[in-house]
């Protein structure tokens, strides 16, 4: 019988929706929201959370 070794993965596959917030994350402020270009701030990306679904959900669906 041989010794086994155990292995550790070097990289572990995220889901999707992991994913997701990096990008949302990733984009800079713009002064209006980046689903519905309705004016914000000059801190938020998005209006609300059925904005930033939206966005995410539609940056999945164009992968």
């Amino acid at each position: 019988m041989e010794p086994t070794q155990d292995t550790t993965p070097t990289e572990v596959a995220l889901p999707a929706t992991a994913a997701a917030p990096r990008t949302r994350q990733s984009l800079p402020p713009k002064g209006s929201c980046w689903y519905c270009e309705k004016p914000l701030d000059s801190v938020r990306r998005f209006c609300g959370k059925e904005c930033a679904d939206s966005f995410d959900e539609e940056a999945e669906y164009e992968r």
